[in-house]
């Protein structure tokens, strides 16, 4: 299907302030105009008169590769809880993605799962992820968005510095392509420009204490690689196999089936076994990891690219809710404020989750007129940051040189328990459900302690361990089969 040709139909629907009431309406700028900052527009569209998005790229016209997003070449899992937050906050974005060939993946019968602790069953489906290629996925957000009447896009804009005081932010200076500088005046300036994010240091410049930063860097470096289907357009499941963080390096390898009849093979490895972008190896460094299946499901198959690898995948925090005096008009949201490592596959649930917060703040409390709204935006964006930051940063604080402090007792106490679950989950429906209703972002973290939870962990599996991944016969026909091509 050629995508650019076609546009997701409708536009979005977005609730405003809440009936008859008065709240002001002002003017927003977001910087960044990928997943983040098309989310932050969504969760502003019915609050604002004028909402600018501020991107220094072009943006595609369709499901097409982005300059600023290096990383979309490799494998994006969107789980349920983001998934079900961007539903929120730009309607009929999952019927769109669907129609154009996203693959909605139920968990767990969906999913071939090697734990550090062993194969998990395919138990009766609880959630879902929707695995399509991440163009595809920004796509279908973009095109809603900006169809909302108060939203537009200054493209091919440099964002190079906030205006204001250490009290007020008040908008933000740009150059266009033309060389010319100007300032965008905003009621709330919200920076959503990722990875590459400026807003340490605007707001240092404007007199505003340094948040604390924290990085945990496993030096993981990934790999990917798109194959034809074997499969063709019938379901199949995504394969994963996950590295042990107390047995370095950590190996992984995932195949997710998305659109087009295509696989995406993402690899990664962490110091002492990292993938290359040679090609003629690709399948061996699979095979090598902690089970060979993804390498034996692809071995044959037709590979329709060549690798391409990325390494910019350290966990990075800042802590900017504990700033003491954050200023009014200014809010940081996605991986401008946190990035985790890809291999968890919560960046853009995160940003959802987040952006949905931002709305919500706002619809309590008011847009423009409110004091102290912008910090308790941030502090009520960190509420999932900090879920995804334990799951991600707090298992890759274990790889060798991950960070400068080894984890205390309380960090290899919580380890020995996660362990403990991922063992009983191998063999226990109930805690197979917690695990995935957190690791999904469905739910609280405190999910993990509920009394039947501990009970189960405390009991074990209660069955004994798969020896093997759990593929049905039509499926391992598929991984046995000599030869693939067409």
């Amino acid at each position: 299907m050629n995508t650019s040709d076609t546009t997701p139909s409708g536009p979005s629907r977005r609730p405003g302030p809440t009936a008859g009431s008065s709240a002001p309406r002002g003017r927003a700028v977001v910087v960044g105009g990928g997943l983040a900052g098309m989310l932050a527009a969504a969760a502003l569209g019915g609050y604002c008169d004028e909402i600018t998005v501020i991107e220094r790229d072009t943006l595609p016209a369709g499901a097409e590769p982005r300059k600023g997003l290096p990383q979309a070449r490799h494998g994006h899992m969107l789980w349920c809880g983001g998934a079900e937050a961007m539903e929120r906050l730009v309607p009929g974005v999952l019927e769109s993605w669907l129609a154009f060939g996203a693959r909605r993946i139920p968990l767990t019968s969906g999913m071939i799962g090697l734990s550090p602790q062993g194969w998990y069953r395919r138990w009766p489906d609880s959630h879902y992820l929707i695995s399509c290629g991440r163009d595809l996925l920004d796509w279908v957000v973009r095109e809603r968005v900006t169809a909302h009447p108060s939203v537009s896009v200054l493209e091919r804009t440099k964002a190079l510095s906030l205006t204001g005081t250490a009290n007020r932010v008040t908008g933000v200076r740009v150059r266009g392509e033309d060389g010319v500088e100007r300032v965008v005046d905003a009621d709330l300036v919200v920076d959503a420009a990722g990875r590459g994010s400026h807003a340490q240091r605007w707001l240092t410049e404007l007199g505003v204490p340094a948040a604390k930063e924290e990085v945990v860097d496993a030096g993981t470096v990934y790999a990917s690689r798109l194959y034809r289907s074997p499969a063709g357009q019938a379901p199949f499941p995504v394969v994963s196999v996950q590295a042990d963080v107390h047995a370095p390096p950590g190996r992984t390898a995932v195949l997710l089936p998305i659109e087009n009849s295509q696989w995406l093979i993402t690899l990664s490895g962490t110091r002492g076994g990292r993938p290359t972008g040679d090609d003629e190896s690709f399948v061996a460094f699979a095979a090598a990891s902690r089970h060979p299946v993804v390498a034996e499901l692809i071995a044959g198959a037709e590979p329709l690219s060549e690798v391409s690898v990325y390494a910019n995948t350290a966990n990075r925090r800042r802590y900017f809710e504990r700033v003491g005096s954050w200023p009014e008009g200014f809010a940081a949201i996605g991986d401008a404020v946190a990035v985790s490592n890809p291999v968890y596959g919560h960046g853009m649930s995160v940003a959802a989750l987040s952006a949905l917060a931002l709305r919500r703040v706002v619809d309590e409390r008011g847009f423009s007129t409110t004091r102290g709204l912008a910090r308790r935006i941030q502090r009520a964006m960190a509420r999932p940051v900090a879920m995804a930051w334990t799951l991600s940063a707090g298992q890759d604080a274990f790889y060798p040189g991950a960070t400068t402090r080894p984890p205390g007792a309380a960090e290899r106490l919580l380890s020995r328990y996660v362990d403990r679950l991922m063992l009983t989950a191998t063999g226990n429906y109930t805690v197979a459900t917690a695990l995935t209703e957190v690791m999904t972002l469905s739910g609280p973290a405190g999910g993990l302690v509920r009394p039947r939870v501990l009970l189960a962990a405390l009991a074990g599996p209660g069955r004994p361990q798969l020896t093997a991944p759990p593929l049905t016969d039509r499926e391992l026909a598929l991984a046995q089969s000599p030869q693939k091509t067409p």
